[in-house]
């Protein structure tokens, strides 16, 4: 089972965000808590499918993306429409 739909990074993100719902998991692979709620997001991801796209971002390799969202903690979600945060 797939984890989540986008690898998202620092080159990629305003092309993979584009229109519609998204929710980004901002993680990294030395986070326990990070890798524990991977296969929640990934029933997130299956559930809605076609209607939103979930995806994640290591703020390790791409910290200009975590930078422009104010991610300290992690693991942080952030939901867009069209680009814009939501929650």
């Amino acid at each position: 089972m797939k984890t989540h739909e986008l690898v998202m990074t620092d080159a990629s993100f305003d092309t993979q965000a584009g229109k519609g719902v998204v929710l980004i998991d901002f993680w990294a692979p030395r986070c326990g808590p990070c890798r524990q709620q991977l296969p929640i997001l990934a029933k997130v991801a299956a559930t809605m499918a076609g209607q939103a796209k979930v995806g994640k971002c290591n703020v390790d390799e791409e910290p200009k993306v975590a930078e422009r969202f104010g991610v300290r903690q992690i693991p942080t979600l952030v939901v867009l429409k069209d680009t814009r945060e939501v929650e």
